[in-house]
């Protein structure tokens, strides 16, 4: 999620003016984070926060009083997953968060299914992580400037594609829906001016409805940067050029200069949005509802900086270690590189050892600087297999750039049917692969695949192992009908992309043929 950004923009006499002034707190702020120590900043910024929970019921269960070093918290606080922290805290308290696990009363909690479970989670959102969102918004796009120093980003407008910005009442003083609903209800009247959409349009709750009328209107205003979800910023794009008539979005917005896009892993994207945005500039943001972890640095676009001075404690964990006893917890100063870690988080609205279900692999010291793998739980083993994430993602778009496909969104999960079942991938194009060779994208994705796992090509034993992968075309707007027959159309949901079981493979896939968007 990318809803922060909405609140970037503030009060100026002009936008140039506005513009100048960023540009030269950038410079600034770049240049503090190089001179900083991370590891120390993420000691203190610990030590600052259960100083400030100590008088809290959870930091009362956890000897907050007692803390006086990174090991003092370890030992008193196990990690937890949301399932944990809401059977033993927040279920019983719900919706009101006051003095459970941050002080004070929570005025905001965001809804998210996530990606790991299909239960609404409650997330707390306080107003110190309203600050700590709005900050590391801030330091993402800092480092844009720097690399872009004659960038005009504020010289027109802040376009967020978010889910519905209504929210319920729940409790007075407490208000809950989706974090892109929050962040809106937070940006002062002042800057409105320099966002879109304005609040009218984005409390339309019809999403289908809502993409139209974003078009129409966005299309006659000077967006500088939009942001959302990939594969809704690809159906936006298009219902852009379908209310426009024009073939290219440097025709609808002329001073687009950059995209940020979150949610999922970008490599199946990045050739459709090279071909859609020649020469705009694509920043990741690993934003989620606990907090904003960190942002794709624009020398590296492909690996992402960890912010560490924003209100938020980060811990590794060896992906390998989060069943076991007693698994190993890493700082920003004592991470090994190339070790697939699960990211927990500890907040400034009383998330504590968090254990937030992404996983990520360190690839460098100075700067450091790592790259998103996946899900803890989007794994794919039903076979003995052993696929992770980034595997699969990777093989997508290797196999989508070898065929000539774009591809929109996809879903893979087991189909055990005969003596030894095999893998089945549910695939919408935007682009089909080359006609000439009908089978070469499950080909390549299955070559892809077993050259990055060795498991699963010693399953992959031609005569005595699985079969290639079933592959299944999706027509356009099948996953969405299917997201949408879910409640979950539009902003920030995201289709699930692997399922372990093959429960949810099977669902998806009954649904596209009923509703007759499998292709023939």
């Amino acid at each position: 999620m990318i809803a922060p950004l909405l609140r970037l923009a503030s009060a100026g006499p002009t936008r140039a003016a506005v513009n100048a002034s960023f540009a030269a707190w950038s410079r600034r702020r770049v240049g503090h984070l190089a001179a900083a120590d991370p590891a120390e900043i993420q000691r203190r910024t610990l030590l600052r926060l259960v100083r400030a929970a100590e008088s809290t019921r959870f930091g009362r269960d956890h000897g907050f009083s007692r803390i006086k070093t990174i090991e003092d918290f370890r030992r008193s606080v196990p990690l937890r997953t949301y399932e944990n922290l809401w059977c033993e805290y927040l279920r019983d308290a719900y919706p009101s968060f006051a003095d459970l696990s941050w002080t004070g009363r929570t005025p905001y909690l965001a809804l998210t299914s996530g990606t790991t479970q299909g239960a609404t989670k409650y997330i707390p959102v306080s107003r110190e992580m309203l600050a700590s969102n709005f900050k590391a918004s801030r330091t993402m796009l800092a480092y844009h400037y720097a690399s872009r120093p004659r960038s005009r980003l504020f010289q027109g407008k802040i376009f967020f594609l978010g889910g519905s910005t209504d929210l319920e009442s729940v409790a007075p003083g407490v208000l809950q829906g989706d974090l892109s609903g929050i962040v809106a209800r937070e940006v002062p009247a002042i800057s409105r001016p320099y966002t879109f959409p304005p609040l009218e349009l984005a409390l339309e709750t019809d999403w289908d409805r809502k993409l139209t009328r974003l078009a129409e209107r966005s299309a006659r205003e000077p967006i500088t940067l939009v942001g959302g979800v990939p594969s809704w910023l690809l159906v936006l794009f298009e219902r852009l050029k379908q209310v426009t008539g024009k073939a290219t979005m440097a025709e609808v917005w002329p001073g687009l200069e950059v995209v940020v896009h979150g949610g999922v892993k970008f490599d199946p994207y990045k050739k459709a949005f090279a071909e859609a945005l020649p020469g705009v500039a694509l920043q990741d943001a690993y934003t989620c509802s606990e907090g904003f972890i960190g942002f794709g640095d624009p020398a590296e676009p492909s690996l992402l900086r960890p912010l560490f001075d924003h209100g938020l404690f980060l811990e590794f964990v060896p992906a390998d270690e989060l069943d076991s006893d007693r698994p190993t917890r890493h700082g920003l100063g004592d991470f090994e590189l190339g070790v697939n870690y699960a990211v927990v988080v500890s907040t400034c609205a009383g998330l504590w050892a968090h254990v937030i279900g992404d996983t990520v692999r360190f690839e460098s010291r100075d700067p450091i600087l790592m790259t998103f793998t996946g899900r803890t739980k989007y794994t794919l083993s039903a076979f003995g297999e052993h696929l992770i994430s980034e595997e699969v993602e990777a093989a997508i778009a290797e196999a989508a750039e070898d065929s000539g496909a774009i591809v929109g969104d996809w879903h893979v999960g087991p189909v055990f049917e005969g003596p030894l079942g095999h893998h089945l991938f549910l695939v919408e194009f935007l682009r089909q692969p080359a006609e000439l060779d009908p089978d070469r994208f499950r080909t390549r994705l299955d070559d892809s695949l077993k050259r990055r796992n060795a498991d699963y090509q010693a399953h992959r034993a031609e005569g005595v192992g699985l079969p290639l992968p079933t592959l299944l075309t999706v027509q356009g707007g099948g996953m969405a009908a299917w997201m949408r027959s879910k409640g979950k159309l539009g902003g920030q949901h995201k289709m699930p992309r692997m399922d372990g079981t093959g429960k949810l493979t099977e669902e998806i896939q009954a649904f596209l043929s009923d509703h007759e968007f499998l292709a023939l």
